[in-house]
């Protein structure tokens, strides 16, 4: 029955409270039976206010005790939710760390291929240093070979092209000569011409001016004039010949002249190319 009422505690302990109560309350009974009335009546009284006292330090306790109880269970509750979220995170965090350690497993794996294509990359480039220190010696030996080539081929053009000057300064000093003198002839068949034709024109006047004198006179002198005519259109196509061949000693002269200009265009390029490869070197 107090076990329903109060519904805490065991039985074992009800029943020795219990006990400890009817034995407390048989020696008070004794007691008061023992102690005169008014006595008895004052401590019944007495009594009383300390049951009563102890009974409401009992609630105040119990309810101290619901309330602690309460508080423990929400702590219990938000332990209880806080561990979970520990779980949590700590599950989260190991996963987080397998895959850390699955990322480093494969970083080490990387960092040992990429050591291996280095050192390879390493072997390939002393194999290509050797190699293209084999080339660049091949390459100074081939220039320097091209460089004495063209040297000697240099020098060869420069002979012919003296010997070709010289033959051609012969035959310009050769034309040259030719055209002066052909030039100093057609001057003195000019002058003669020219000197001529005013022999006849003089001639020709005196003899219009003794033309009333000398009718006679005037026939054989028309007859001279027409025979100097004749040697001045003579020698007119005489002086024309001469013109055209001395045009044509100009042409060949001009000819020469372009030819020696080519060559000499021709082989200046050369000469300023070579100390040039001379000059330029393969770093």
């Amino acid at each position: 029955m107090i076990y329903a009422e109060i519904r805490q505690g065991s039985r074992t302990t009800i029943n020795d409270e219990l006990k400890l109560w009817k034995d407390e309350q048989a020696r008070i009974d004794a007691l008061s039976a023992a102690l005169p009335p008014a006595v008895a009546n004052a401590m019944l009284s007495v009594w009383a206010l300390a049951v009563e006292h102890g009974e409401q330090v009992f609630a105040q306790r119990g309810e101290e005790l619901e309330t602690e109880t309460a508080a423990a269970a929400t702590r219990a509750e938000s332990l209880a939710t806080a561990n979970a979220g520990l779980q949590v995170e700590v599950h989260t965090l190991r996963a987080q760390l397998e895959d850390q350690q699955a990322r480093l497993a494969a970083a080490l794996a990387d960092l040992t291929r990429a050591q291996t294509e280095r050192d390879s990359a390493s072997r390939q480039s002393e194999a290509a240093t050797g190699e293209r220190d084999a080339v660049r010696a091949q390459l100074e030996q081939a220039l320097r070979d091209a460089q004495s080539a063209h040297a000697r081929e240099l020098e060869a053009l420069r002979a012919t092209r003296a010997e070709h000057e010289s033959t051609l300064r012969a035959e310009v000093d050769q034309a040259t000569a030719r055209l002066e003198g052909v030039q100093k002839r057609v001057m003195m068949q000019t002058e003669e011409a020219r000197e001529a034709q005013r022999r006849a024109e003089a001639a020709l006047s005196k003899t219009q001016q003794r033309n009333e004198q000398l009718v006679g006179d005037v026939q054989r002198l028309s007859a001279d004039a027409a025979e100097h005519r004749r040697l001045a259109e003579r020698h007119e196509k005489q002086l024309a010949s001469v013109m055209e061949e001395a045009r044509e000693l100009r042409r060949e002269r001009d000819a020469l002249a372009q030819q020696v200009a080519l060559l000499q265009g021709q082989l200046k390029p050369r000469a300023d190319t070579a100390p040039a490869r001379s000059a330029k070197r393969p770093r």
